[in-house]
């Protein structure tokens, strides 16, 4: 029985303890009241939260096993009625905004280049040697008077906020009347310039000659034009320039040079050859130049002329004959009948009114250099063509590092004029030394403001050669160090005109070998004179002169240091010269090298030897192999080989100075007494460059 009352007892105690639990957990329910553990971690450190929570949270800690489903209902009232908490971190997540921070604008440095490390370090107020140590760092070597690029500048200049501006220079200044556009109403129209291109022989030359009315070709060397001329010829319905380039290969930067100043480009094809590599040449300079093409097929009174291959090859170009369907214009001509001529001159003149060519004749003229030269008894001759404005008598004019006063001014007739207006070519005198051919020139109203604009481009100039920025690498210096290997050819160029010069340095440039290295040092217009013959001695150089001669000077001290210089008349020989030489492909130069003399004392007439003369030897000594000239009255009558040498009865190989001889010459019996006979030893030297 005690035993039944003790277990209704503990049943009574368990019953009582888990109503008790159920009450407390249910009141817990409705308090919004959750450990605040994972709320904390989205909410930075809420300290001031703490003090009230530790008593809840001990009570929590009664009731070890709550079902999730409690935990996830107790959590979402907290989150209610804890929401404004939050707001009070809210700073922590703004703190991003200093990143924002506004940067200060850069200010805005005008400089004038080229600029040295001394003047930029006096711009941004900075000590020289800082800037050359940050140069340095950036692998550039350069000394406190050296300038430096503008891109480098750039660069510094923003470590230090600023921007750089290139100032307008003096130049700028000067030629800002020139860049300004021209309105329409002072546009009027101008006659159109145009090239003649073509092959080689294919007759350019011979139909401009025929459109002109007067002999070209004679004055050429080798039957093609050396250089460019420039040429006006005046027609019943306007005028026409035309500028005959060079039709040969070699000159394809002459010719590069006329497309590039005109308006319009007729094709010279032969209407026997057709199409060739230098009329493909022609083709892509055209086109490369923008201009538009007039074919004009010559050579037609030719039997062989076929212009229907001629078109079909166009074609193949896309050049197609307007009466095949396309545009452009093909006219059969011939220089030599005359046949065509005005029909192409009419097409020329209609293409040009197509085009509406434009300029203003009320500005200072700019245009230019189509040829210069050093003419006896005139100086420096410019043949000037004018793109827009007016050319006067006494104008100052800038070209390139040269400056000029207009002396006096030639049509292509030699004609003296007093002005020239657009697309006219004239011949000027005065410019103070020979321009480029291609270099634009401009008029400068004052002389002073001429010679200060061409003092500074010359210096500009030096400046540019003289500039020693390099950035420092192995592998540059590796590579320098290999280049010595190589064996360099050091040529010295001097020709008549500029566009010569040109087409040689132009040549020169294709040709590739790769065991020699050709270095062109020095160029010019004119004779060769001492100051080249002394720099090739200097440089151990090659001089090569096209179309010109040596001064007597230059001549005596080539002949004194031993020095190598070859001219030409036309350029393809020079070019063929070097290559053979860079080839091994010379023949050798034959020197003859004095052995002796011998008089003819007595004449001998035998029936068996022939002619034998008895000789005294004078100088040197005679030998059986030697080169003989016989000299009568100081001229050279016979040269030749001996055909025997005796000594009394004996023949020999040599006899000395001082002894008697008797000779016979091969093929020649006509010797008399007081003769000289001059013996000569032949030496074959390989021709080097």
């Amino acid at each position: 029985m005690a035993k039944l009352k003790e277990k209704k007892m503990e049943r009574k105690r368990v019953k009582a303890v888990t109503q008790k639990t159920k009450k407390t957990v249910g009141a817990k329910a409705t308090k919004p009241k959750v450990p605040l553990k994972p709320k904390e971690k989205a909410v930075v450190k809420p300290k001031k939260a703490q003090p009230v929570q530790p008593k809840r949270v001990r009570k929590k800690a009664k009731v070890t096993a709550v079902p999730p489903a409690a935990k996830t209902l107790a959590q979402e009232p907290r989150v209610s009625t804890i929401a404004p908490p939050p707001k009070k971190p809210a700073p922590v997540i703004t703190k991003p905004a200093p990143e924002a921070v506004t940067v200060t604008p850069l200010k805005e440095l005008e400089l004038e280049f080229p600029i040295t490390v001394k003047d930029l370090a006096v711009k941004l107020q900075e000590k020289p040697s800082t800037l050359i140590k940050m140069l340095m760092d950036m692998r550039i070597m350069v000394g406190i008077n050296q300038s430096i690029e503008e891109a480098i500048v750039s660069e510094i200049c923003e470590k230090y906020n600023y921007t750089v501006k290139k100032a307008p220079d003096q130049e700028e200044l000067a030629l800002r009347l020139h860049k300004e556009t021209d309105t329409p109403e002072n546009l009027k129209p101008r006659f159109p310039i145009v090239t003649l291109m073509g092959h080689v022989d294919h007759g350019k030359t011979s139909l401009l000659d025929a459109i002109r009315k007067s002999k070209v070709v004679d004055s050429e060397h080798g039957g093609i034009t050396q250089h460019i001329g420039a040429y006006k010829v005046i027609l019943p319905h306007g005028e026409i320039t035309f500028l005959d380039t060079p039709g040969h290969e070699a000159f394809t930067a002459m010719r590069a040079r006329g497309a590039s100043i005109t308006d319009i480009v007729v094709l010279v094809v032969a209407a026997d050859d057709g199409i060739m590599p230098q009329t493909e040449e022609a083709i892509d300079h055209a086109r490369a130049a923008g201009v538009p093409i007039i074919v004009a097929v010559n050579k037609m009174d030719k039997p062989q002329a076929d212009i229907d291959r001629v078109k079909k090859q166009l074609s193949k170009h896309e050049l197609t004959a307007e009466d095949w369907g396309g545009k452009t214009i093909t006219v059969p001509v011939s220089a030599k009948t005359g046949q065509g001529i005005d029909d192409m001159l009419e097409m020329i003149l209609l293409e040009a009114q197509m085009l509406e060519l434009k300029a203003n004749p009320d500005r200072p003229a700019s245009g230019v250099v189509i040829e210069s030269k050093m003419a006896k008894g005139r100086g420096p001759v410019a043949t000037l063509l004018i793109h827009s404005g007016t050319l006067h008598l006494n104008e100052n004019i800038i070209v390139g590092t040269l400056y000029g006063k207009i002396r006096a001014m030639f049509n292509d007739r030699g004609q003296s004029v007093t002005s020239a207006g657009p697309s006219f070519p004239v011949e000027v005198l005065g410019v103070s030394g020979i321009p480029a051919a291609g270099e634009p020139f401009f008029v400068i109203e004052d002389e002073k403001q001429a010679k200060e604009l061409a003092a500074l481009r010359l210096e500009k100039l030096r400046l540019r050669q003289m500039k020693s920025v390099k950035r420092v690498s192995l592998e540059d210096l590796h590579a320098e160090i290999e280049a010595g290997k190589i064996k360099e050819l050091k040529l010295i160029i001097k020709a008549d005109v500029q566009g010569s010069l040109e087409a040689i340095k132009d040549t020169l440039s294709k040709i590739q070998v790769s065991e020699i290295k050709l270095d062109v040092i020095h160029t010019g217009v004119g004779n060769i004179n001492a100051s080249d013959a002394i720099l090739a001695v200097a440089s151990n150089a090659l001089i090569l002169g096209f179309n010109i001669t040596q001064d007597e000077r230059a001549k005596e001290i080539a002949a004194k240091e031993g020095l190598d210089i070859r001219t030409y008349n036309v350029i393809y020989e020079l070019a063929n010269d070097i290559k053979a030489a860079l080839e091994g492909m010379l023949e050798p130069k034959i020197k003859k090298v004095f052995a002796g003399r011998a008089e003819i004392r007595k004449v001998f007439k035998l029936s068996k030897a022939g002619t034998v003369a008895g000789c005294f030897v004078t100088k040197g000594k005679i030998s059986r192999n030697n080169l003989i000239n016989l000299v009568r009255n100081g001229e050279p009558v016979f040269e030749g080989k001996l055909l025997s040498l005796k000594r009394f009865k004996d023949d020999v190989r040599e006899v000395n100075e001082g002894f008697e001889c008797g000779l016979t010459l091969a093929g020649f019996d006509d010797v008399h007494e007081g003769d000289l006979v001059e013996a000569f030893e032949i030496e074959k030297i390989a021709r080097k460059l």
